[in-house]
C-alpha cells in the first residue's frame, strides 16, 4: 500500500510517500491563479517506477484462451508443412568419420551414415558440407519373434555430391 503525506507549501500541494517497495515517491502539484491550469511534476525514479509498474501488470494479465483442438494446433504445424521426408533432397554436415563411414548431420532427428565415395575421397572430411537425399529418417524394423521394432539410431540417405569442403582451401 502507498502511505501518502500530503502537505501545504507556498500556495500549492506537494505529496510524499513510500511505494510498494519502500521507494520514496514525490509529486508536486503547483497553483497559480484560478484561471491557469495545475502543473503536474514527477520526479524521475517515480516516473520509471510507473512504466515498472504498468509493465508487470500487463505480464501477470491472464492469457486470453486458445480454444483450438489439438488436431488442429498439428494440422497448422510446422512439423506437418515437411511433408514426406522420402526423396528430400537436403543439406548435412560431416562430424564424424570411422574408416570409410561418414557420419553426417543434416538436422532431423538421427544422423546418416554413409559410405566414402572413392572419386575425390580426400575432399570427404570433417566440416564438409554434402548433398543428400532422404530415404528414411529411421532405420527400424521388427526381427524374429520380437514384438517391438528395434531402431539403430540412424537416418538412410545417399550422398549426391560436396557443396563445399575445407579441404580445398
Amino acid at each position: 500500500m502507498l502511505g501518502l503525506t500530503a502537505l501545504r507549501l507556498r500556495g500549492g500541494l506537494a505529496v510524499a510517500g513510500r511505494g510498494a517497495f519502500g521507494a520514496r515517491l514525490s509529486t508536486t502539484t503547483e497553483t497559480s491563479p484560478p484561471e491557469s491550469e495545475s502543473v503536474h511534476r514527477v520526479s524521475g525514479f517515480a516516473k520509471a517506477f510507473a512504466r515498472q509498474s504498468a509493465d508487470i501488470e500487463a505480464a501477470t494479465a491472464p492469457a486470453p484462451p486458445d480454444n483450438r483442438t489439438f488436431a488442429a494446433l498439428l494440422r497448422h504445424s510446422k512439423f506437418v508443412d515437411l511433408g514426406d521426408p522420402r526423396g528430400k533432397i537436403v543439406a548435412g554436415e560431416i562430424v564424424n568419420i570411422v574408416e570409410n563411414d561418414l557420419y553426417i548431420d543434416f538436422g532431423w532427428k538421427f544422423q546418416c551414415v554413409c559410405n566414402r565415395p572413392i572419386k575425390n575421397a580426400n575432399d570427404y572430411v570433417i566440416g564438409t558440407k554434402v548433398r543428400l537425399m532422404v530415404n528414411d529418417l529411421e532405420l527400424s524394423s521388427r526381427f524374429l519373434g520380437s514384438e517391438t521394432d528395434l531402431t539403430i539410431l540412424e537416418a538412410d540417405c545417399r550422398l549426391l555430391n560436396i557443396i563445399y569442403t575445407p579441404a580445398r582451401k
